[in-house]
């Protein structure tokens, strides 16, 4: 048995869910709707507000899926109740982040600045204070998709491990190495 899977589920207050056909699980709560589209031999239960992901049989592709619906489910949960946030941070001399709307612009030394445009399940916040460094919020009740935007945004000027410029997440360890003058 999956030690992930075949744990249940406890839906936070205000959290509907409903089973569609061909498996379409959607999730509505304060934050918003989000659905699921699981395979049809997987079985999904809901009794009391606990919800429950069940394998017909113990064969590996079974297994497989059986943890991963059930992590799918949980951070859907989590996300149309209390929704998740992520803050980037750009470090780096003259490095600048504004919004006008769902449109992000950055400046990150290149010769051009970078505009993104994000997607509208996304809200997002930008933070220049003097002294400090700029900071992207971003919050959002889709996990997935607020993972793939930072790495996005990430991926323009990765922090490199010699200054420790680049963008990076608010807290993130950075791995130093010593520079020339360290050898001898």
């Amino acid at each position: 048995m999956s030690r992930i899977g075949k744990l249940p589920i406890t839906l936070p207050a205000g959290v509907n869910v409903t089973v569609g056909e061909n498996n379409l699980i959607t999730l509505k709560g304060p934050k918003g709707e989000l659905q699921q589209q699981i395979k049809p031999n997987m079985k999904v239960s809901v009794d009391n507000g606990v919800l429950t992901v069940e394998r017909p049989n113990d064969e590996k592709e079974n297994r497989a899926m059986h943890g991963l619906y059930r992590s799918l489910l949980n951070n859907m949960a989590i996300g149309v109740s209390e929704g998740f946030r992520k803050e980037l941070e750009l470090v780096g001399v003259g490095y600048r982040v504004s919004n006008n709307g769902q449109v992000l612009e950055l400046s990150l030394g290149y010769t051009h600045s970078i505009f993104l445009q994000l997607p509208d399940e996304i809200k997002v916040e930008t933070k220049m204070e003097r002294n400090k460094n700029p900071l992207i919020i971003l919050e959002s009740c889709d996990k997935q998709l607020l993972g793939q935007v930072c790495a996005k945004i990430r991926s323009f000027r990765k922090p490199e491990p010699y200054k420790g410029k680049g963008i990076k997440f608010v807290g993130e360890q950075l791995r130093r190495k010593s520079g020339k003058t360290a050898g001898k």
